[in-house]
């Protein structure tokens, strides 16, 4: 990447009022493999794909709960995202130990947006090269914040960070409106379509190298596994008209994808 004098730290703006190590960590999330988010008046759902790092190695872990009300979808550096939901984690914890209850969505948004950005002011420091989509439900309803390495976060309906996103974004604005209505698994289906819809025709979806996360009014965070991610897979599929053979109506319901 081209190096110039403005990039050695963090607390060095250019002369067109930049921070190039903000930019950088924000490349990193860009690069990572896609995640998407969307909720309902009644759900949040977070999906997301995994990736190996060889074909010896395992998936990396792409969902992470933070409490029974509260999880997060991560694109990026993961060694990153495993310091920031820790941080997230005794937060949570501090809650329920000082006020007895769960903490707001808003309000460990806003610490986990502090914390990132002391890391863009601070010499010897950098930023969390990680974004991460923030899903949980609180006394408000359900809510999905954006939270990017800047230390800004935004509360969105639908959001999708990482490699090849900007084509899943477009399907997800395209629906925008019906989201509010929709019911868990509908809203399941559509944050699958979206995944879909970012990938090449020969990357197909399967329990293996997909995350789905869901959390509702009357529901605590749960992530789904198996034959319950094919399920949704293979309606998602049918319905964008592109299920692979393997995923067709005669086809074996057991089977997994290599």
């Amino acid at each position: 990447m081209f190096r110039n004098n403005y990039d050695s730290d963090t607390t060095t703006f250019s002369p067109q009022g930049r921070l190039f190590q903000v930019e950088y960590a924000q490349a990193a999330v860009g690069q990572g493999s896609i995640v998407v988010g969307a909720v309902s008046k009644s759900h949040a759902v977070l999906v997301a794909l995994k990736r190996q790092a060889e074909e010896l190695s395992s998936y990396q872990k792409k969902i992470i709960q933070i409490d029974s009300h509260l999880g997060i979808a991560l694109s990026g550096l993961a060694a990153d995202a495993r310091v920031l939901s820790n941080f997230m984690k005794q937060q949570s914890m501090a809650s329920h130990m000082t006020y007895d209850r769960p903490i707001s969505i808003a309000d460990i948004s806003v610490r986990l947006c502090d914390r990132a950005q002391t890391h863009t002011q601070h010499a010897g420091s950098r930023p969390y090269g990680v974004g991460l989509l923030i899903a949980g439900v609180d006394g408000k309803g359900p809510h999905l914040f954006e939270f990017q390495p800047s230390g800004d976060a935004q509360e969105m309906v639908a959001a999708s960070i990482g490699a090849r996103s900007q084509a899943a974004r477009t399907f997800l604005e395209d629906q925008v409106k019906e989201f509010e209505s929709m019911d868990e698994a509908t809203l399941i289906t559509y944050t699958l379509r979206a995944l879909i819809r970012s990938q090449p025709e020969d990357k197909v979806l399967s329990y293996d190298n997909t995350s789905i996360g869901v959390v509702g009014l009357e529901k605590s965070f749960k992530l789904l596994e198996g034959e319950e991610i094919l399920e949704h897979v293979k309606r998602a599929y049918r319905l964008e008209g592109r299920a692979p053979e393997e995923y067709s109506e005669n086809a074996d319901e057991g089977g997994s994808m290599e």
